[in-house]
């Protein structure tokens, strides 16, 4: 690319990069970190609304005061800008230098910067100036690898971005946030109820909400082959397509269920497609990095037995959750786990799920960074005496384990009855939960 060329599209880019946008943004929940002197990397699943909180970010930085030539937002995501190298990168603090020569701290946004092979050497480098505070976003959860986080001096810091939470949902539907669940009326609560089966089906994707069922199905497929694309095929070279299809879909049609390599390698193999077991470890770990589902293990002291025991599957938003369901019924239990799951996920819980002595379970079991743990089943509805029992049978058999777990049982509906149910555990809807 020849120089003055490329001088000229990155001063279009940065002039327009410092404008104010003008567009309305729905807030995101994810608080704008307080640590300083660390490169702030923005990651997540395509389209989940890493921009979107870039762009807020600014907007925060403005409402403090601070000049937006002072804050630049510059995509690498540029079909002019295809082969930019790490040496041009250098360019971008000097042009923007050049048109708006400032004294004070500058704020970069950088989006999609995983594209320039070896950025962190570039990021390192501003980042030794006082003068540079930095903003990254990605798609890819190698943005923070080890090996990145080794070149980087421990000057990474992860902000994850995750589809919308339902509090988010209901702000970006116009709807109101309760600020005092105690004192909602029967009626609010009947409309939470009606809010939540909404998001628990449309999933929190902010890209399809407003779309009809079709489209916004045909959309999600659309996110999942492109992400298979760029962000696997494409990334890592996979040669073995069409293992990693066959992976995708059975995970995905299978949300909060158990999932065995053995047997997954069996089957692959029992239809003539012959692949490794450490290739196919490879290919989960790719569609983790991804951020399009995620697993977790049994809860265990034994890492022998954590290797043995099936792991649980969860795709990053419900609203994928039709797109490989071939039983044709509603599926809301998985979509209700599914959703808690995430939010335990945005809440950066560790979770694993409990397999007790006597063959019962407990979905999961939550330790907080703050160090508090909760057991938590999530049920649909509790009012058949036979699913209730097994719900606290399994929990309470689970706590003996796990003493200092307060137990919770997350339900669907808010209008019902609640049964009666012994001390100690607490049942609550899943929204009252979700919105505490």
């Amino acid at each position: 690319m020849k120089v003055q060329f490329l001088e000229e599209v990155l001063k279009e880019k940065i002039l327009l990069g410092v404008e104010p946008y003008k567009k309305e943004l729905t807030h995101r929940n994810t608080p704008f970190p307080s640590i300083r002197e660390k490169a702030f990397a923005v990651i997540g699943m395509r389209r989940a609304g890493k921009t979107t909180f870039l762009h807020q970010s600014r907007n925060n930085l403005m409402n403090k005061g601070r000049a937006p030539e002072q804050l630049l937002y510059f995509n690498f995501e540029d079909e002019r800008l295809p082969d930019l190298e790490l040496s041009q990168c250098s360019l971008i603090p000097e042009i923007h230098e050049r048109l708006f020569p400032c004294r004070g701290k500058k704020t970069f946004f950088f989006d999609e910067i995983q594209r320039i092979d070896g950025w962190e050497r570039f990021i390192r480098r501003l980042l030794d100036d006082v003068e540079y505070e930095i903003f990254l976003s990605g798609s890819s959860a190698k943005l923070l690898s080890r090996e990145i986080a080794t070149s980087m001096r421990g000057r990474a810091w992860e902000i994850p971005i995750y589809p919308f939470s339902f509090s988010e949902f209901l702000r970006h539907h116009k709807k109101e946030i309760p600020s005092k669940i105690s004192h909602l009326t029967s009626k609010k609560k009947l409309t939470l109820d009606h809010q939540f089966a909404r998001f628990l089906k449309l999933g929190g994707l902010p890209e399809v909400q407003f779309l009809s069922t079709p489209d916004r199905l045909q959309l999600l497929q659309e996110y999942i082959d492109v992400l298979l694309l760029r962000d696997v095929i494409e990334r890592h070279q996979v040669s073995n397509v069409i293992a990693l299809r066959w992976m995708t879909r059975r995970l995905l049609s299978n949300p909060a269920g158990l999932f065995s390599m053995t047997k997954f390698n069996t089957d692959l193999k029992s239809q003539g497609i012959a692949v490794s077991r450490e290739t196919l470890y490879e290919l989960l770990e790719h569609l983790k990095d991804t951020f399009l589902l995620n697993t977790i293990s049994i809860a265990t002291d034994s890492e022998k037995r954590r290797q043995v025991r099936p792991r649980k599957i969860y795709p990053v938003d419900t609203g994928f959750i039709p797109l490989f369901d071939r039983s044709g019924k509603p599926n809301t239990g998985h979509a209700l786990e599914t959703a808690i799951f995430v939010e335990l996920q945005r809440r950066r819980a560790e979770v694993a799920y409990v397999h007790n002595d006597d063959e019962t379970e407990v979905d999961f079991l939550v330790r907080y960074p703050n160090g508090k743990e909760n057991l938590i089943q999530v049920c649909t509805s509790l009012h058949d005496s036979i699913t209730l029992h097994r719900e606290i049978h399994a929990l309470e058999e689970a706590h003996k384990t796990y003493p200092r777990a307060q137990r919770l049982i997350l339900t669907l509906e808010s209008h019902l009855a609640l049964p009666e149910i012994p001390r100690g555990i607490k049942l609550l809807p899943a929204w009252e939960w979700m919105l505490s």
